[in-house]
């Protein structure tokens, strides 16, 4: 070995003692005890625990992970086990979290990881980013063939196991593992030194090279700095130092871009909560109807969902019909049965007491939601094209409000497949379990939501226009699926 390879793997090897120092270890009681208690929480409490997968198959997999539990884990590993069974679930709001002091050490550690961001999608990889920037071989749009004599499939669906969606629908999983890459393969096979990449060179053919692992120091920054990464290149990058921290943040969460010389306009949500989202939506749609806007686009890419009052005050701009959230809003419990485990568990009683009401069969249901039909607004409504542009992403309120829209003769829905269930979801009050030895935290929702019972169960919104990602437009860097509805919009305008 020479000098520089034994100085790296001396390096390597040091900070992987000093990432194991500071995450805690468990016995294997202390482990079994906390699962034992969040499976009676959830069969207490959770209302779809068996709506996509039945009891026997949740129970085996629980057997598997209980009984093969070592003598002891560390928070990452045993993190890694209930997530694996969570999973099996298929809600994407029934999700694993480190304990919070693991998730402050680890955004402040120094630790290696596999240099590349990579975009993925059914079994394909493409470099997004190289963190060393001298690498000439491994750039942008590169693709991606196996990592470590691993296959992409067998990476992806090993990596799969963790991370939790609705129903079947994968395209979820794709984007949160584009989104972190680097970790979740850290988290799943561990750290290594040297990684062997196997690639797509130049001329088409296979190829491979070795690569060192990159150290990573996560910079610290405002949650409004790191949406500013991502804003639409339209918005002129001088203007953006600026503007005042609030400015930023609210910029994060939601923009309206106007192009008054071809009538069109883009809004762009990042979710339905905060943002003064009503404000802006009033504003915005009196300035549409002021310039006489023919053509929207609501980028819905990278909105996770939010408050549902936010996404119906939207939809009431668009829809050309009344609405209502859904056919079922029920819950099978107000009682929150381990509640000292469940937190903020009283102000969500509070709320189910309030605006819930119980059934004749025990079960309790949000009438409002299941009745109330919402009318349009009549003032500023947007009668021109409507496009949605979606994704992995759009989840949560964000797929009820394409949902609510999808189907209208002016609005067409474009992108990916959702990752939000088109079926329904269960959210609507969404606590927190907090596990005594291991202090992991496990989202536990309390509705189930079926928004219409006539749609296929299992699957995310299918956009009418699916337009995937691209090797060739993410080397270039281009946003394909803005850039071919613009095009469809000037096609059209011409004709």
């Amino acid at each position: 070995m020479c000098k520089k390879s034994a100085l790296a793997f001396i390096f390597i090897l040091s900070l992987s003692i000093a990432t194991a120092q500071i995450i805690p270890r468990f016995p294997q009681q202390e482990m079994r005890e906390d699962m034992q208690l969040l499976k009676k929480i959830l069969e207490a409490n959770h209302p779809s625990l068996y709506w996509y997968s039945d009891k026997a198959h949740i129970d085996s997999i629980y057997n598997l992970i209980y009984n093969s539990l070592p003598d002891s884990l560390n928070e990452i590993q045993f993190r890694n086990k209930l997530a694996y069974w969570i999973s099996e679930i298929r809600c994407g709001h029934t999700s694993v979290r480190y304990s919070k002091k693991l998730t402050k050490r680890l955004t402040e550690l120094r630790y290696p990881a596999f240099p590349l961001s990579l975009k993925v999608w059914k079994d394909s990889m493409v470099v997004l980013a190289n963190r060393n920037i001298l690498d000439t071989t491994l750039t942008r749009g590169t693709i991606i063939t196996g990592i470590n004599n691993r296959t992409n499939k067998e990476i992806i669906d090993s990596i799969f196991h963790y991370i939790s969606t609705d129903g079947f629908a994968i395209n979820h999983k794709n984007q949160v593992l584009s989104n972190n890459f680097s970790d979740w393969y850290k988290w799943v096979f561990g750290i290594d030194s040297v990684f062997t990449v196997q690639y797509v060179d130049s001329a088409g053919g296979a190829a491979s090279v070795s690569i060192k692992s990159f150290t990573l120091m996560p910079p610290k920054r405002d949650s409004s700095q790191k949406k500013l990464a991502v804003l639409p290149t339209a918005i002129p990058p001088q203007t953006i130092p600026s503007l005042s921290r609030r400015a930023r943040n609210l910029l994060s969460k939601r923009v309206l871009l106007l192009d008054s010389t071809n009538k069109t306009a883009v809004m762009r949500l990042t979710g339905f909560s905060g943002g003064q989202l009503k404000r802006f939506f009033r504003k915005s749609f009196r300035t549409l109807h002021h310039l006489a806007i023919t053509d929207l686009i609501i980028d819905l890419r990278e909105n996770g969902g939010g408050k549902v009052d936010n996404y119906i005050k939207l939809t009431k701009y668009l829809t050309d019909h009344p609405f209502k959230v859904g056919d079922t809003v029920q819950a099978i419990s107000r009682k929150f049965e381990y509640g000292r485990y469940i937190h903020p568990s009283w102000i969500y009683w509070i709320a189910m007491n309030i605006g819930g009401r119980k059934e004749k069969d025990g079960t309790i249901h949000y009438r409002r939601y299941e009745k109330h039909y919402f009318q349009p607004i009549t003032k500023n409504h947007f009668e021109g094209h409507v496009y949605l542009l979606q994704g992995g992403y759009s989840f949560s309120a964000a797929t009820m409000f394409i949902s609510s829209l999808k189907g209208q003769k002016n609005v067409t829905v474009v992108g990916e497949e959702t990752g939000g269930g088109w079926y329904g979801n269960s959210a609507m009050h969404i606590p927190e379990i907090k596990l005594p030895y291991s202090k992991l935290r496990v989202r536990l929702p309390m509705y189930r939501l079926v928004m219409d019972r006539n749609r296929v169960k299992g699957r995310g919104i299918v956009p009418d226009w699916e337009i995937n990602p691209s090797s060739y437009a993410i080397k270039k860097g281009v946003d394909l699926k803005m850039t071919l509805i613009q095009e469809e919009i000037l096609r059209r305008k011409l004709h």
